[in-house]
Parts: structure tokens; C-alpha cells; sequence
């Protein structure tokens, strides 16, 4: 592949188009994809250090698509659009085009850190009631609001990708595309964690006719060892690469989204009842993915710059970093560090249930989360020799001293249950100027809405329900209920670090609301701990939302810290299966860049099988 140029822009515990190409449709869906035997899995390698740019990702075949690029020329945004747009191929149930997210540049000649807001958006028919049954009065329960067409909303990564490469990139949609069409058409090898996450879905897979049949061949998950491939969306990537996203936001493809949401497309006298939805090809084709600031803390002489809302993670992240400076964070305590990591994530998702939603329908204290004086006005809260009860009260940002009292106890009613999808995908990737991309894309639950788009390959996603269904606390206002247009509150949380204004590190994970602390833990893993990047992401996991206990990997469990953390009143909880044979807290990616010019990049050694890491000119 040729590119044209137009612009170039540490051994110690863990701590986180329109309708008048309805026949070019058509036609083309009915095309049979390239020939070709499906191809040998690239290295998966969770390291990797060297020169000329770098590529992080859950999968060897998306990591080898985004490497592809940097080596023919492309720079960082490039090989992330390549990347994302293969892990919409051998990620099909955490990411691609029906779902959304959130990137991060940072750009080596301005030296500035921008973002696009990729969150997908609520239909115009949205309200407060959406998901309450209109029999009962009550909130559906999560299962029936993930399986329907009311949990779909706006998709926008595809939006996300043609922004981010006509904004900074030097490649076309189509030349992006073409790693994935390579994949989709010839296929990849199935892996233990492909398996398993159909296995965990097939319930209601076999529900969805399009989903069944391209997801369930022969009526089971496909084998660990086999080719898949899915010409289905070879084709669709093709068609956009030719079109443009016109096709989606405006075209038949984007009529063909809505209808499916609209329809859900069930097999004969399904067994389950799939609620029909409302999002309309007007509501696609009037998405924006803006690009705006990102949320910026100073930690320690770093700065450290992520999403801002409709995300949570970059204030909530942000918010815990600036409680932490105000105590000791070192490997010497170890009891200590963890105690501290958990208390912090526990008081900033405090602040995160109460205050954070979508900032153009509410006022959200963005600056004031992210302040340095609020930090140290909630660390008063924090005991280095016990444990705040569960749930701890919200401050409040607006007022001098964070309208903490300390000690402080929460009111009735503020005890806030996770519903966001353990799902999603995370990248990384830098080019030889020294443009850095930090990208997590999702579709939400692992499997998303469980509705395929007849004949196009792609999953839609059921974001929706990352709004809460009814009030959070009683009596009190809620960002993050639904409203036409209006976007979901998020964890997502892709980070640039800065040292001396020059990238440092890069850093994302998935896991629903679990991605806050899967950062947050893997910052001060490297940053406090004496850690490096490898050992930071490695390293076992807890994460503390706000909840009665802890949530904890069986590795982080049975570390000597454990009965010291108990001392202070720290209870630990299993984390959730997540579909794969053992719990798992994220699955993270990342770069360091190294003082001698070199760029490091880590990805998972087991989590989700281990990721793949790679440079474009390695060293030993």
C-alpha cells in the first residue's frame, strides 16, 4: 500500500451516502468477498521497544493493520483508524462501526492534546422514561433494556475515524479501511477468548436471525482453532471506502441501522421478546463527533490529560490523582499505597455518580472536579488507619471546601449499582514525529444489543442503557438520565501523560466502569510504585467504586497485603466472571517513551489471552 502525504501533522503489587445507492447495495452485498486462505496469526508479543512508531492492542491481526500503516508512511491517527477499523473485525463484540468512543492526539508540532467525543447519542424521541415499562410504572430490568432496540443509540466511530483523518491524519477512509477488509475477507484464526465470548452470548445470538447465522455457524460458537471471516462486513467496509460516511450519517446504510433497531430482525417465534426501538436515519444522519478539550490534572510535575464529559473518566481519574498528592504514595508501604489507591477511587466515584452526565444538558463541575484544592478538600476524608464506610457522600464542587465534612456519611439512597458493559477495546499508537493516539472504542456490552444489521456484519450497540433508568438519589438531580440527544455518561478513559511537554506515557483499558480504576492503578503502579510499564499493566487488580467491597482479581487476593488491608476494614470481593475462564479486571495497552528516543509498548501478558505489541524497528 502506497500512502500519499497531505499534511503530518517495575516486582511490586498491583494497584487500574443515499438512497440512490440502494442498488450499489445491494449488489455489492450479494459480491462474494476476495478469495484467499484465512492467514496466519501475526506475533502476539505483549512487549515490544524500538524506533519509527508503535502499535498496542488487544489482537495481533489489529495491531499488525495499524503497524502496516505506520510502515508505509501513515502517522499516528492513521494507524489508529486502521487499528480500530480491524478490531471492528476480530472484536466484533466490544468494538466497530455500530458502536462509539473516545481518542486522545496529542500533536508533536502544535504540542497539543485534543480529543473527539465519539459517545454515541440518544434519538429525538428519547425522554425520561425510556426505559420504564410502561406496564408496571417500574425500570426495565437490565437484560430486557440491553436486549432491544431502545438500547441502541447513535453510532459514532465511524464519525470518530473520518474526523480524526481529515483533522490530522494523511490517509484516506479507504486506505484506512483496508486492513480490515484484508482480515474480514480472508479471515482469522479463533482464539479461546473469541470462543468463550460467543459461547457467553449464545443465549441470545440464536435469539437474532443476521446474528445467528454469521455468529452461531452450524448453530455453536466457532471453534478455537478455525477460520472466521465475515465477508459481510469486507463488503461494508468496501462500500464506505468507495462512498465515503455519507453512506452511514445520511445514507441507506445508516437507513438499514435504524430499521434494524426499529425491527429488531428475530428468528420465527423467538423466545425472547425484543423491544422494538426508535432511533430514525435522521437522528444518524444529524451526529457529530466534536472535537474538544480534554480534562488536564498535574500530578506530580506530569501532566495528564484524558476525556472529558459525557466521559467520566478523565475528571473521575483526574479527581484521584489530586486526593493522592496529598499523601505519600511509595512502594516502601505497600499496605498504605493500596489503601490509599482504594479510598481515593471510593470518594472520586463518589463525586462521579453525583456529578458527571453530559455537560451540554447539565452543568457539570468539570474544573472544579479537576482542581487541585478540591483534591486535597476530599482528602480530608481519608484515614491512614481505617476505612471509609461505603457509600460516601458526594461533595460538592460548587462550595469552598468541596462541602466536605470530614468525617462525612452518605445519605439514603446513594448506593449506585454498575450497568455499564465489562466490554470495549483500547489502543495505543505513536508514528516517528512523535504524534501519540490513545483510543478506547466500545459497542458496551460484550456483545452489545445482540442485533446484527442484515447482511452488513456489524453488531449495534445497546449504549443507552449506560444512562441510569430512573433517578440515582432520591430528591436529588441526575446528569445522567436520558433525553433526546443527549449522551451517556462514560468511564472510557484514554490518557496522554506529559513530562516536560513531550509524551511521556499513554495509557486505556475496557471494563465498563472498572476502566476509571484499571488507569488510575496502572498510573500509580508506575508513577508511586517503581513499576514500569510492563510490570504497571501486569501487575493484579482491585477496583473500588464507591461499593461496600472491593472488587479483586484472584491474583490481587491472594497478595501479603491482604491482612493488612483487612486491618484497616478493607473487604474484598471476586471480581464478575467477564466470559473469559477467569475473572478479569480490564485489558489494558500502553506506551512509554523512553529517554533514548525509544518507544515502549505493553500490552496484557494473559488478560483476555494477552495482547499484541509492536514497533516499527525493534531493538533487543
Amino acid at each position: 500500500m502506497t500512502i500519499s502525504r497531505r499534511r503530518r501533522s517495575t516486582t511490586v503489587a498491583a494497584l487500574v451516502t443515499a438512497a440512490a445507492l440502494t442498488g450499489t447495495l445491494t449488489a455489492a452485498r450479494a459480491a462474494p468477498g476476495p478469495a484467499g486462505p484465512g492467514g496466519a496469526q501475526p506475533p502476539r508479543n505483549p512487549v515490544a521497544t524500538g524506533y519509527g512508531g508503535a502499535v498496542a492492542s488487544v489482537s495481533p491481526y489489529a495491531t499488525q493493520a495499524g503497524l502496516d500503516v505506520l510502515k508505509h508512511g501513515g502517522n499516528a491517527v492513521d494507524a489508529a483508524v486502521a487499528t480500530a477499523a480491524a478490531l471492528g473485525v476480530v472484536e466484533p463484540y466490544s468494538a466497530g462501526i455500530g458502536g462509539g468512543g473516545f481518542l486522545v492526539y496529542y500533536n508533536a508540532r502544535t504540542h497539543k492534546v485534543s480529543t473527539i467525543d465519539g459517545r454515541e447519542s440518544g434519538p429525538a424521541a428519547m425522554n425520561t422514561n425510556w426505559f420504564i415499562d410502561p406496564a408496571t410504572g417500574q425500570p426495565l430490568s437490565f437484560n430486557d433494556a440491553v436486549n432491544s432496540g431502545l438500547s441502541v443509540g447513535v453510532p459514532g466511530s465511524l464519525k470518530t475515524w473520518t474526523t480524526a483523518l481529515q483533522d490530522w491524519g494523511t490517509i484516506s477512509l479507504k486506505q484506512a479501511l483496508q486492513g480490515g477488509i484484508d482480515i474480514a475477507s480472508k479471515g482469522f484464526v479463533v482464539d479461546p477468548t473469541f470462543n468463550s465470548f460467543t459461547a457467553m452470548n449464545q443465549a441470545r445470538f440464536s435469539q437474532i436471525a443476521p446474528t445467528a447465522k454469521l455468529f452461531l455457524p452450524g448453530g455453536a460458537p466457532p471453534p478455537v482453532g478455525s477460520v472466521f471471516k465475515n465477508p459481510d462486513l469486507a463488503n461494508t467496509y468496501k462500500l464506505l471506502a468507495k462512498y465515503g460516511p455519507g453512506l452511514f450519517y445520511g445514507g441507506e446504510l445508516g437507513k438499514e441501522v435504524a430499521n434494524t433497531a426499529q425491527h429488531p430482525p428475530t428468528i420465527p417465534n423467538p423466545t425472547m421478546d425484543f423491544r422494538p426501538g426508535k432511533i430514525t436515519a435522521t437522528d444518524i444522519a444529524g451526529y457529530s463527533a466534536p472535537v474538544q478539550a480534554p480534562t488536564h490534572v498535574n500530578y506530580k510535575g506530569l501532566d495528564v490529560y484524558s476525556i472529558a464529559p459525557p466521559s467520566s473518566g478523565g475528571t473521575t481519574v483526574g479527581e484521584a490523582l489530586n486526593i493522592l498528592s496529598n499523601f505519600d504514595v511509595t512502594p516502601t508501604n505497600q499496605v498504605q499505597a493500596l489503601h490509599l489507591y482504594d479510598e481515593a477511587s471510593k470518594i472520586a466515584f463518589a463525586d462521579r455518580n453525583r456529578w458527571v452526565g453530559d455537560a451540554n444538558f447539565s452543568d457539570v463541575p468539570t474544573r472544579q472536579l479537576t482542581s487541585a484544592q478540591y483534591g486535597k478538600d476530599r482528602a480530608c476524608l481519608i484515614s491512614p488507619t481505617s476505612t471509609l464506610a461505603s457509600p460516601v457522600a458526594p461533595g460538592n464542587p460548587f462550595e469552598p471546601g468541596g462541602g466536605t465534612q470530614c468525617p462525612s456519611t452518605a445519605p439514603t439512597g446513594t448506593s449506585y449499582t454498575d450497568t455499564e458493559g465489562m466490554s470495549t477495546t483500547h489502543l495505543v499508537t505513536s508514528d516517528k514525529w512523535g504524534n501519540v493516539v490513545s483510543y478506547t472504542l466500545t459497542i458496551e456490552q460484550t456483545g452489545g444489543s445482540a442485533m446484527t444489521v442484515p447482511g452488513r456484519g456489524f453488531l449495534l450497540n445497546n449504549e443507552m442503557t449506560d444512562f441510569d433508568f430512573s433517578p440515582l438519589y432520591p430528591g436529588v438531580p441526575d446528569p445522567n438520565l436520558p433525553a433526546a440527544f443527549k449522551r451517556p455518561r462514560s468511564a472510557m478513559s484514554p490518557t496522554i501523560v506529559l513530562k516536560d511537554g513531550r509524551p511521556f506515557i499513554a495509557v486505556g483499558s475496557p471494563g465498563g466502569a472498572t476502566i476509571i480504576t484499571t488507569v488510575l492503578q496502572i498510573l500509580v503502579n508506575r508513577l508511586d510504585l517503581g513499576m514500569n510499564l510492563e510490570q504497571a499493566i501486569a501487575a493484579p487488580r482491585a477496583s473500588q467504586r464507591n461499593a461496600g467491597t472491593t472488587q479483586a482479581e484472584p491474583a490481587f487476593l491472594n497478595l501479603p497485603e491482604i491482612p493488612g488491608l483487612e486491618a484497616l476494614g478493607e473487604t474484598f470481593t471476586l471480581a464478575p466472571p467477564s466470559g473469559t475462564p477467569t475473572p478479569e479486571i480490564g485489558a489494558a495497552t500502553g506506551l512509554e517513551f523512553l529517554p533514548n528516543g525509544a518507544v515502549e509498548a505493553a500490552a496484557e501478558p494473559a488478560r483476555r489471552g494477552g495482547g499484541a505489541a509492536a514497533v516499527v524497528h525493534p531493538v533487543r
